[in-house]
């Protein structure tokens, strides 16, 4: 591994009924495992920002979660958002109707409006494919479209659909994105073993909630 593996980490909480307190405690167990950030939706950005101050763990917010139907402009609106509430990375959901379209030039478009926000605050992008609902030629075309777009990372899932990471996809992805994107596999991924399969495929950050699993640690 070129780093430690809670620094692949980035410790996650989606779901739509945490709470501040929930929020608080995950933000406590990052500074505790020096992770890569704390991900979580947009309204806690403030909170996670200022929880996590004097750390290294960076502050990651989802945009046009889980189902990436959102217009371009609003996703990069709640991207700037975000980031003005104190996001340093953005963790965004490409139109996954418009790809099975093959609209590749509204998905780019997408991508290319949350970038662009991004980059006002210089935020880091990674973008969700939610590779259950792709085909490979789709997931392919999606890497293609997120690294024209200038787009940071991409990333396998939400983990809020059918299925997660899978080493397999990660493989893929990194091939057709080469070192020009990094690769996020997030989605299912709950203990060590399955954690370094991610890394050993080319996996360069993983999206968890079971970090301390993950790490052995609990």
């Amino acid at each position: 591994m070129e780093k430690q593996l809670n620094k692949y980490i980035d410790h996650t909480l989606l779901r739509a009924d945490a709470t501040e307190a929930e929020i608080l405690a995950v933000c406590e167990e990052a500074k505790e495992l020096d992770t890569a950030s704390v991900c979580v939706n947009s309204c806690w950005a403030r909170t996670v920002r200022k929880a996590l101050e004097g750390t290294t763990v960076k502050t990651c917010c989802v945009v046009g979660f889980p189902l990436g139907a959102m217009s371009p402009a609003a996703k990069a609106w709640e991207t700037r958002i975000a980031c003005e509430d104190g996001a340093q990375e953005i963790d965004m959901v490409i139109n996954i109707g418009r790809a099975k379209m093959g609209d590749w030039d509204y998905v780019k478009a997408d991508i290319r409006a949350v970038v662009e926000a991004a980059e006002e605050s210089n935020a880091v992008v990674k973008v969700i494919l939610e590779n259950c609902l792709l085909t490979d030629e789709e997931k392919i075309q999606a890497c293609i479209a997120s690294r024209d777009a200038g787009a940071d990372f991409v990333k396998t899932s939400t983990g809020f659909s059918k299925s997660g990471a899978t080493a397999e996809d990660v493989a893929l992805m990194r091939k057709a994105v080469g070192r020009d994107c990094e690769v996020k596999a997030a989605g299912g991924i709950r203990d060590r073993e399955t954690a370094l399969k991610m890394i050993e495929a080319g996996a360069d950050r993983i999206g968890a909630s079971a970090t301390k699993k993950i790490l052995g640690i609990g």
